[in-house]
């Protein structure tokens, strides 16, 4: 497979779209004998995703959380290696959230994978899979972990440079006050300069601004006002 990630090297350095990216990692898994494929970047407030897998799935696992008991991301957070999974592990799961998810995920034709995660900047983790609607799988030849390791980080890169659209993310809901106080943050002013112009209490801003950080799941004020930028919610 070494060819393989030499080809997902080189189409990650010329893709500029999300529909250069969708179509050349369509053709890539196909190769494999693969249908999908699934570039997600676990972040603070959740998993974004782009693939081609059907965007009714994408909508209910963001919407039921599965990424919160994702048995392959699990794997993927404890191993930090490529590693091949099939819903048929399912048969020994224990939790019935996790035996629903694997069979909500048959449902939509995606049954067996792999799954490669990579380091990414302060402790975050991305990952690329590639699924096929067969119960199991067998690759032809092994699978390279420093290849492996070195396409899926390029891929990341590039995906994080071009500033792709996720496919599918978390819904985050924030009020218009919370993201009134993140907007006025985001363009620099302290707590008590947008109380003076929106003509609030400091202590009303201060409270907004936290509802809006636990929102976020954010560990300071200044990372809930990037984290809401980024994802255009102020």
């Amino acid at each position: 497979m070494k060819g393989w990630f030499q080809k997902l090297t080189d189409v990650s350095t010329v893709a500029r779209t999300k529909e250069m990216f969708n179509e050349a990692l369509t053709e890539l898994a196909q190769e494999l004998g693969f249908e999908y494929y699934a570039y997600l970047n676990l972040q603070p407030i959740g998993t974004f995703a782009v693939s081609n897998y059907h965007p009714e799935w994408q909508d209910w696992y963001f919407a039921k959380s599965f990424n919160e008991i994702d048995p392959v991301i699990q794997i993927a957070r404890a191993t930090m290696k490529a590693f091949t999974w099939s819903s048929e592990n399912s048969r020994t799961v224990r939790s019935r959230r996790v035996r629903q998810f694997y069979l909500d995920a048959a449902g939509f034709g995606i049954r067996s994978g792999i799954t490669i995660p990579v380091a990414t900047a302060f402790r975050r983790i991305a990952m690329l899979t590639m699924a096929s609607h067969k119960p199991s799988l067998s690759l032809k030849g092994d699978v390279d972990p420093v290849a492996a390791a070195m396409a899926v980080a390029q891929l990341h890169v590039r995906i994080e440079q071009t500033n792709i659209e996720p496919t599918a993310k978390p819904s985050i809901a924030l009020t218009t006050r919370q993201a009134l106080m993140l907007k006025w943050a985001s363009e620099g002013k302290s707590m008590r300069a947008i109380a003076d112009i929106e003509n609030m209490t400091y202590w009303n801003v201060n409270f907004h601004m936290n509802n809006a950080r636990r929102k976020l799941n954010a560990y300071s004020l200044p990372q809930a006002t990037a984290l809401a930028t980024k994802l255009k919610l102020s």
